[in-house]
């Protein structure tokens, strides 16, 4: 048996209490994989521990137990093999769009010519639609739709192996985001990149995963649930609502958020388990279990 691309084992976080008082323990014993491809998202409350288990992902935070392995090898700091997409953007202000995806393409290849480099970030921002001079305009200079679009180009140019996106469409309008949301789909089916995202949105959660995580309230989070999204790809917006899975998987959701996440909140004797794998969608899951994912092929949306 093949060894998951990402395995997460026994990963807690606890941060010291108020005035040496008891600690607080935001999450614990989380246990999950993802394999090489796949499209993962989490969902949660706010305070179960969401943004600090991606923060472990990218290297940036440590945990107080547990680790991380990714590629067989264990995650500790930052590296160029995880890409990380914000909700704020993260731009360099004094760069320009394109300038602000070549300062990422040049520090993952640093023996590839000016040619190369800028020819590699052309590219990829013409897959997100920034052409016609958009590219050369600083981000005060763009909408917030086009600033996130850079953000995501800046992610897909480096070729990260795992990339990691936070609530990356929160802050956008709704025709925006689900212009957005097609891009990332059509870049990422065409790579063999794996990504782990964090949403509130019940809806894009399903458009977009093929799993996802559900955490209950925390203190004292654990990761529940993982819900396989069966659905066939590629996805339509329009059409997703028509298939027979959709709104078994959307109520199956919406049940835990609104109901389960409390009742199994600071629940400590799961021992450590990995989440329950359900199916909702699935009339007969050995079949459902059998059925090799689709992905869609790669698609230029440069206009």
């Amino acid at each position: 048996m093949t060894k998951p691309f990402i395995q997460i084992s026994g990963l807690s976080k606890r941060f010291p209490g108020a005035n040496g008082g008891e600690p607080l323990t935001v999450f614990e014993s989380a246990n999950f994989s993802i394999e090489k491809g796949e499209f993962v998202c989490i969902i949660g409350h706010s305070g179960c521990g969401k943004s600090t288990i991606m923060n472990i992902l990218a290297g940036l935070d440590t945990p107080t137990d547990g680790g991380v392995i990714m590629g067989g090898k264990e995650i500790s700091g930052p590296s160029l093999d995880r890409g990380v997409v914000f909700q704020n953007y993260s731009l360099l202000p004094w760069l320009s769009a394109l300038k602000n995806v070549t300062f990422g393409v040049r520090a993952r290849h640093p023996d590839w010519s000016r040619a190369q480099v800028l020819e590699h970030s052309q590219k990829y921002l013409e897959m997100v639609g920034l052409t016609g001079g958009a590219e050369h305009r600083k981000p005060a200079q763009l909408s917030g739709g086009m600033r996130q679009r850079v953000s995501i180009a800046r992610a897909f140019a480096i070729r990260p192996e795992l990339l990691l996106l936070d609530e990356p469409f929160g802050a956008l309008d709704a025709l925006t985001r689900g212009t957005i949301q097609d891009e990332l789909t059509r870049i990422w089916s065409g790579s063999e990149q794996t990504v782990f995202m964090i949403t509130h949105d019940v809806d894009e959660a399903i458009l977009l995963a093929d799993r996802i995580l559900l955490m209950t309230n925390g203190p004292f989070a654990r990761v529940a649930e993982s819900v396989v999204i069966d659905i066939p790809r590629p996805r339509e917006r329009a059409e997703i609502i028509h298939q027979p899975a959709y709104y078994k998987i959307r109520n199956h959701l919406v049940e835990f958020l609104a109901r389960r996440s409390k009742q199994l909140s600071g629940v400590r004797d799961h021992g450590g388990e990995p989440p329950v794998t359900v199916r909702p969608g699935a009339d007969d899951p050995d079949e459902q279990e059998r059925r090799p994912a689709s992905r869609p092929q790669l698609v230029s949306v440069a206009s």
